[in-house]
C-alpha cells in the first residue's frame, strides 16, 4: 500500500529498494529555502544494515503488508522455539535470532503475536505484562524506608528484577515485558 512520506512513523515497516526496512527514526524538516522533506533512518529486517534516506513531501513509499497472527508458545529445543497457531493449531518453529532477548520472557502457553510478511515470520510481540514467580530474594530488613528501597530478586525464568521489600520467595508478581520492571504483586 502506497503512503505519503509524511505519514512514516517509527516502527513502521516499508518495502524500499527491494528490501524490507523497519523505521527507527524519522524527522520532518522544513528548511528556510527549498521544499520540506522527511529524514528517515531505517534498519533492514533481512541484513541488519542501516540506511538514512531523505524523502520529499511529495513522494510516496510502499508500506509493507503485515499479517499478525496469535500463537501460543509451546517449547524450545536445539532447532529453535516452537509455537502453535491458536485458530487452526498449525505449529511453526522460529529460530533463535528472530526471538532474540524475548526468549527469556517465554513461558509455556504464553499467548504472543507473530508478524508475517509474505508468509515469512519477521517479528514476535509479547504481551505487555506477564506473571512470574519469585524463586530467590533477600529477606527484608525491618525499619528500612519503603519509599525507594528495592531489593534484587530472581524470577522463575532466571531474570533479575528489583522488587519492593514486602515481596518474598514464592510470591507471584507481574512484570512489564518492555522494560523488565516490577509492576505489582498478585
Amino acid at each position: 500500500m502506497k503512503i505519503n512520506t509524511n505519514e512514516i512513523k517509527i516502527g513502521m515497516l516499508l518495502e524500499y529498494k527491494k528490501d524490507l526496512w523497519e523505521v527507527t527514526k524519522t524527522q520532518h524538516v522544513k528548511p528556510g529555502k527549498g521544499g520540506a522533506f522527511n529524514q528517515v533512518e531505517m534498519k533492514s529486517i533481512n541484513t541488519g544494515t542501516k540506511l538514512n534516506e531523505r524523502f520529499r513531501s511529495s513522494e510516496t513509499v510502499e508500506k509493507a503488508s503485515i499479517e499478525e497472527v496469535e500463537f501460543s508458545y509451546m517449547y524450545q529445543d536445539q532447532e529453535g522455539y516452537h509455537f502453535m497457531n491458536n485458530k487452526n493449531f498449525d505449529q511453526i518453529k522460529l529460530n533463535k535470532s528472530l526471538v532474540g532477548d524475548k526468549a527469556k520472557m517465554l513461558k509455556e502457553n504464553l499467548s504472543i503475536v507473530i508478524g508475517f510478511h509474505e508468509e515469512r515470520p519477521i517479528f514476535l510481540t509479547l504481551p505487555n505484562q506477564i506473571d512470574l514467580e519469585i524463586i530467590e530474594t533477600d529477606a527484608s530488613i525491618k525499619g528500612q524506608t519503603v519509599s525507594s528501597s528495592y531489593k534484587p530478586a530472581i524470577l522463575s525464568n532466571g531474570l533479575r528484577v528489583q522488587v519492593p521489600p514486602f515481596i518474598n520467595v514464592g510470591d507471584n508478581i507481574t512484570i512489564d515485558t518492555r522494560t523488565i520492571e516490577y509492576i505489582k504483586k498478585n
